[in-house]
């Protein structure tokens, strides 16, 4: 048996046509059929008589966890994750700094066929000294031996490959392959990341480069698949 888990950078639905099409990232996310998906920048506009992340849900079928950074009086703004599996508990985490952008993680508890599996989903700071403090955070929320599986995935904005965010990250979970996401026209840049442990449960780790995934966002979805 295995899960597959999905991290992808929506744009806010605008892709690189410069164009509003939510029914594109609704499709993409059908195109990937996966158990747990986790979203960035989802700007809850209203599509259809539905916010944007219901609208989403709505149109796959998945369960909707909103976990938004930005609160505006007209929308809100940040991650989510959308998911098939039943959801045990859901903590919602602050990685902000003063003077910088908003930035949080999903902290969630899931039933993976029998496997309580953690997955904590988050969108990381643009300055190097933000991720490194957010990063200290991020690995303090695993408490290893109390679930099953445990995972970490998002859009980290590290493009520094040995800077001391990656290297943690690869002593704390065991070293993971980079993958480029970005631009989705033709990417060079491994800011989607995924990781888990144990590691041997990553089976298959790939980018989801579709036609219609080059278009729908300015980031291609990374997916993994893991052995239950």
């Amino acid at each position: 048996m295995h899960l597959t888990l999905v991290t992808y950078n929506i744009h806010a639905c605008v892709g690189t046509d410069g164009r509003f099409e939510p029914a594109r990232i609704a499709d993409v996310l059908r195109e990937l059929d996966a158990d747990v998906v986790a979203l960035q920048e989802v700007d809850h506009h209203h599509v259809d008589g539905y916010d944007l992340l219901d609208y989403l849900a709505a149109k796959t079928g998945l369960t909707a966890i909103a976990g938004p950074t930005l609160l505006r009086e007209s929308r809100h703004y940040g991650n989510a994750i959308l998911t098939k599996l039943p959801i045990l508990t859901v903590n919602r985490v602050d990685l902000t700094l003063p003077g910088r952008e908003p930035r949080g993680a999903l902290d969630v508890t899931l039933d993976g066929k029998e496997r309580h599996v953690q997955v904590v989903a988050t969108h990381l700071g643009l300055k190097p000294w933000e991720r490194r403090h957010q990063v200290r955070q991020l690995l303090k929320l695993f408490d290893i031996g109390s679930k099953d599986i445990y995972v970490l995935l998002g859009d980290l904005n590290e493009w520094f490959l040995w800077g001391r965010p990656l290297r943690w990250l690869h002593g704390h979970f065991l070293s993971t392959p980079h993958v480029a996401t970005y631009p989705s026209r033709q990417p060079f840049m491994a800011l989607d990341r995924l990781w888990v442990h144990p590691r041997r449960r990553l089976a298959k780790l790939e980018v989801h480069a579709s036609s219609l995934a080059r278009i729908a966002s300015d980031h291609l979805p990374l997916k993994g698949i893991i052995e239950i």
